[in-house]
Order: C-alpha cells, then structure tokens, then sequence
C-alpha cells in the first residue's frame, strides 16, 4: 500500500489554505504557529515541492498547492461528516464575528435562538469593535460591515438596500412649528455615525440643495445613542430608514418628504477562503435565508404602508 502523509498535516495545510493565515489556523486547530508550520513543512518535504509563498501575514497558494487543496480538501470535509454521524459526536464549532452594535441588537440577537436550534454546535464570539474588515483572517472570521462597496479582494455580499432617513424626535419643533422643510436644518444640529460620514452631502445634493448646511454637525461611533438623542429631540439623525423600523420606538419620526437610496448598505465579508469553512458557511446562508429575507419582507411592508400615508395625504 502506498504510504500517506500524517493526516494532522493534509488538517493543518487545509486550514491554512481556506484561511489564509498560520496564526488563524492555529487558532481554529488548537496549535501553536509554530507547531502548525512544522506540519506544512512536513507535507511539503513528503511531496518534495513548495505548495504555500510565504508573504508578509498571509501565505498564498502556489499553483501545485491549489490543485492539492481542490481534490484533499472536499476529501477532508467529507472525512470528517463521516466520523461525526458515526460517533454521533459534532464537536463545537466556533465563529468569531465582527458586527456593529445596532445591527446586533436590532436584527442579529432576536434571532439566534432560531440559529442555535437549527445549529446546536454553532457559537458565536461577537466583537462590536470598529474596522471589522481590517481584522479579517487575524482576529475574525466573518464581518457585518455598514459601508459604500468592499475591497474586491475579499468575498462579499450586500444584505441591504437602504433609504436615507433623516429621524427627529415626534416633538420637535422650530420656533414653535414642526419640522417639515429641509431648509430648517439651517437651525438645527444634525448626527452623522462614523461609518456613514457622507450621508447628508449625499442627501442633499440628491434633494436639490448642495449648499444647504445645517446649525452644526455632531458624530457618533454608536447607532443607538444617534436614535435616542434624536428621540430627545437634540437634532435630526441622518441613518437608514431600516434603523427607524428596527428600533420599534414611538419617540421617532422619519422627518421631510423625501426619498433617496442611500450609498450605504449592510455588507457580510469575510476572506474568499474562510467561506469554506463549516461555521461560516452555515451562518452565511443562515443569515441570508432568514435575517436578512425578513428585513426585505419587513422593508417592503414598510414601503407600501407609507405609500399609502402618502396617497391618502
């Protein structure tokens, strides 16, 4: 019979591959990095040949690397659902996702219990922390981004579109009268969130009023805390008009009659190889099987119904 490398080493350059990273595959397989690049130097000395460039932070498949990933790797994945049905033992497995702290909170948690039923060895690490792209493949594996567009480099798919809204609490006024005229924001103070610093030049060169310019500009790192000072009617927050629906809170109006597609959408991301990885695979399709296929239904409930205020304003 011919004689086979160690199967902790075909595990170990898999990993590498799908992940792109030594220091993220030793994570997911409990290794030091060292002792995970001893077992790709291994199999690289069993076929007498190079199947990884090394790079700075990221090691490239050559040619003869990719071809053995495309015929060992579906072999492994295959391999491993064979020990797990017959053992009846699915180990845990383990995503560390990146999302911002409105999204988590108005769309993400909500639904979990529905995930972990269907995906009882499926945990989430959630890190709120900013600049989730740029941590990809070191300290997350997937990310839920708010942004314009994403490095093509990296897998992504949108998860919405949006509607810029500009929100204010139901009580606000302006020298004692509602505000329903753009040019009002002259005197009043607008909220920008960090990640969407361009909405309101967006906004009001898509109106007709590039030069408008309102009493001042003030800038969140937090979602929430945009909603809930608009709400306490300390100036206008310019966000999505998803926000406005998601948050459920009665304090809040979407302000002005106007309708314009925001620049900006929900975006999962995470690096081209980590998609073959089980745990971000599964709560991929998760996620756009369930969440976001309820926020476009909700979306467009929302739409006809203000439609419909319209028409019969």
């Amino acid at each position: 019979m011919r004689r086979l490398p160690p199967l902790t080493a075909i595990e170990a350059f898999v990993q590498v591959a799908r992940l792109g990273s030594v220091k993220a595959a030793a994570d997911e397989l409990s290794l030091s990095s060292p002792a995970l690049s001893r077992r790709i130097q291994n199999l690289e000395n069993f076929l007498d040949r190079p199947l990884f460039e090394r790079r700075h932070h990221a090691m490239v498949l050559t040619v003869e690397g990719a071809g053995l990933l495309a015929r060992v790797g579906p072999l492994l994945d295959q391999l491993t659902d064979a020990i797990e049905r017959t053992t009846g033992n699915r180990e845990l497995m383990r995503l560390r996702l990146g999302v911002l702290p409105l999204f988590a909170s108005q769309r993400l948690i909500g639904e979990l219990p529905e995930l972990r039923r269907r995906y009882p060895q499926l945990h989430i690490d959630i890190d709120t922390a900013a600049h989730g792209t740029a941590r990809l493949g070191d300290w997350l594996d997937a990310a839920i981004v708010l942004a314009r567009g994403i490095d093509p480099a990296l897998y992504s798919r949108r998860m919405d579109e949006n509607v810029i809204a500009p929100l204010g609490g139901r009580d606000l006024r302006l020298h004692g009268k509602p505000v329903t005229d753009p040019r009002q924001l002259s005197e009043l103070t607008i909220f920008l969130h960090r990640d969407m610093t361009e909405t309101f030049d967006y906004w009001r060169k898509a109106i007709g009023m590039p030069d408008l310019e309102p009493a001042a500009e003030d800038h969140f790192d937090s979602g929430q805390l945009m909603l809930d000072a608009a709400a306490q009617g300390l100036g206008v927050a310019f966000m999505l008009e998803s926000h406005r629906q998601d948050a459920h809170d009665p304090r809040l109006v979407q302000l002005f009659d106007t309708r314009v597609e925001s620049p900006y959408s929900y975006w999962f991301v995470c690096r081209r190889p980590a998609l073959r990885r089980r745990p971000v695979k599964l709560f991929h399709d998760w996620l756009f099987d369930n969440v976001c296929r309820k926020a476009a239904v909700d979306g467009a409930d929302s739409a006809k119904e203000l439609a419909g205020t319209a028409a019969a304003s």
